[in-house]
């Protein structure tokens, strides 16, 4: 399975070292890719491969054992997370959602990765996921 995830905008570097964290444990379970871009006129250039997913506060919430059962039929996603605008319009497959609140995109950014790393876990009846 191949994970890409596409960002509008740099974390800052708090930020930077937790989403490390999760980033370096990912190619145990998959390829994993993550891109910054500047912004959405950038965004809006890049080549979206597999299932495209963005994060959206109107998209489809999931349990963590949701979104592992899910990603467990998928082959390539590319999760997408907007700057402090939101995104633009692009294609999407499917637009999930933390919670109907607003969150920071380096937060988002933050949690999205820990959450696929969490579902393989789940996936892989590991004892991360209590």
């Amino acid at each position: 399975m191949r994970i890409y995830l596409i960002a509008v905008g740099k974390p800052t570097q708090e930020y930077s070292a937790l989403i490390r964290e999760y980033e370096q444990r990912l190619p145990k379970y998959c390829t994993f890719e993550a891109r910054e871009v500047k912004d959405d006129k950038e965004l809006l250039k890049v080549n979206m491969k597999g299932t495209v997913v963005a994060l959206d506060r109107n998209g489809k919430q999931m349990t963590s054992e949701g979104l592992a059962e899910w990603m467990s039929k998928q082959q390539d996603v590319t999760f997408v997370i907007g700057g402090p605008e939101g995104l633009p319009s692009i294609r999407t497959d499917l637009k999930i959602s933390f919670s109907p609140l607003t969150f920071p995109h380096q937060l988002a950014r933050l949690m999205i990765t820990e959450q696929i790393y969490r579902a393989f876990t789940i996936l892989k009846k590991e004892k991360y996921h209590k």
